[in-house]
């Protein structure tokens, strides 16, 4: 069967004989909702639609001089000049108010004096995760995590931005500190207590930006960003025992009613939304539709770990002619693999391989693909926000919309991605959604950052202006 459009037929319909009853093909006369309107209300302070930009924890890793956040009022500048009205953080809340310490040595003084290393230096020179996005981190510097974070309120507030508080702690933020110290010990917490720790630590943080004045410009707290992807329990687990991240978001949003507080998927269950578990004040959940890329991805092996043969054949023929063997590149310090969901062989593939030919190969393959990421994209954003208007709570899309490319790439960049990247914004504005990116990769510390006229375009529409 074909599937058609369905528009509104201008021919006269036959009449019906005498006395029949009248005839509907569909679904009846009851008027649908405003599927435009919000999913859930928002606290009347803040604004009613967010233009978000991801600046993850590159916002302190990515401070050295002449670094894309070494200036942070500069950077909000950027991100409004943009039209963004939102920036979402990893704000440490472990590392500053977990209250931890590892081999007598205390988090917090950890954070008074945080070295950013990155991976590390390479043996060729420069640094692992030199060409990898999100990993690109030179380091080299030091800063007061505590201090920066009170800096990076004002800025904002200076700016008429509002902040989105989540942690990557339990994925990846420890792993650019040069000490392996913060990982040590929040990896030293038993599994099934990480969340009950998470939520203290929440708690403390909101306390103390709320002595500091800033509560107002806080738009939302994710206990976890990307909890089904980081080094966590299932959310649901231990929750009819008052336990767990479903327990810990209760009690959060419980002691502070004021603010909307959840936590994110990486993949929510699209199509059997109905299993989430309970306690979400927000469905900040991440759109992401690899298609084409995943197809790539899976031909070059470079998510594994371990594989024998790599790198195969495939990624051989899109590797740089200067690249060096896996042996040659080495590794960087193992304890940072462990606190990263990124392997090795990522770090050396996207370091590696020769952006344009990577990129070549994605645009060639596209079309047979095209359509159906179009429509994964438009699916998902639906079966968010709907399960959020069941629940009547605000719906997000924090990160989107094709998935994790090479720092040079330009493909999510470039006609097709920001194609699919419009089509997201759209259905998600057609299904009130209450904040969006634009795209995972429109961020300060990424080189789209550079295409300030789409992104103004874009950030127009989703704030309806």
């Amino acid at each position: 069967m074909t599937d058609l459009p369905v528009t509104p037929s201008t021919a006269t319909a036959p009449a019906a004989p005498p006395g029949a009853a009248p005839r509907y093909l569909g679904s009846g006369a009851a008027s649908a909702p405003d599927a435009s309107a919000l999913t859930g209300a928002v606290p009347a302070h803040l604004p009613q639609r967010l233009a978000i930009t991801l600046w993850d924890f590159s916002w302190y890793t990515r401070a050295e001089p002449g670094g894309p956040f070494a200036d942070l009022d500069a950077a909000c500048a950027q991100a409004v000049d943009r039209g963004y009205n939102a920036i979402r953080i990893c704000a440490a809340p472990l590392l500053l108010f977990g209250e931890l310490s590892v081999d007598g040595r205390r988090l917090a003084d950890l954070a008074g004096d945080l070295e950013i290393e990155g991976l590390g230096a390479a043996p060729q020179g420069g640094y692992f995760g030199q060409r990898t996005r999100w990993y690109d981190t030179p380091g080299g510097y030091r800063l007061d995590l505590r201090d920066r974070l009170l800096e990076l309120f004002e800025a904002a507030e200076r700016h008429g931005l509002v902040v989105i508080l989540a942690s990557w702690e339990y994925q990846q933020s420890p792993a650019f500190a040069r000490s392996s110290d913060w990982f040590e010990a929040i990896d030293a917490v038993p599994l099934d207590a990480r969340y009950a720790l998470l939520g203290a630590s929440w708690n403390r943080m909101l306390d103390f930006l709320t002595a500091a004045g800033h509560r107002d410009t806080i738009a939302l707290v994710e206990l976890h960003n990307e909890v089904d992807f980081s080094i966590l329990p299932p959310l649901a687990h231990g929750f009819e025992q008052g336990q767990g991240g479903s327990a810990e978001l209760v009690r959060l949003r419980r002691a502070h009613p004021d603010l909307l507080v959840t936590a994110s998927y990486g993949k929510p269950p699209h199509l059997a939304m109905h299993h989430l578990p309970e306690g979400f004040g927000a469905a900040q959940f991440h759109v992401y539709s690899y298609g084409v890329l995943d197809a790539l991805q899976k031909l070059v092996d470079i998510r594994s770990e371990g594989s024998a043969d790599f790198p195969n054949a495939m990624l051989s023929s899109l590797l740089r002619p200067d690249a060096p063997t896996p042996a040659e590149y080495g590794r960087a310090t193992a304890w940072k693999y462990r606190a990263t969901v990124v392997t090795d062989q990522m770090i050396y593939g996207y370091d590696w391989l020769d952006a344009a030919a990577w990129d070549a190969w994605l645009d060639a393959h596209y079309e047979q693909y095209r359509e159906v990421m179009a429509r994964e994209i438009e699916s998902r954003v639906i079966a968010v926000a709907e399960w959020a208007r069941w629940k009547q709570v605000p719906a997000v899309v924090g990160e989107g919309w094709i998935g994790y490319t090479p720092l040079h790439g330009r493909f999510e960049e470039g006609p097709a991605g920001r194609a699919l990247a419009e089509h997201g914004i759209r259905t998600a504005l057609e299904y009130g959604v209450w904040g969006m990116v634009l795209c995972s990769n429109a961020a300060p510390h990424h080189p789209m950052w550079a295409d300030a006229e789409w992104q103004r375009g874009m950030n127009a529409e989703v704030l309806g202006r």
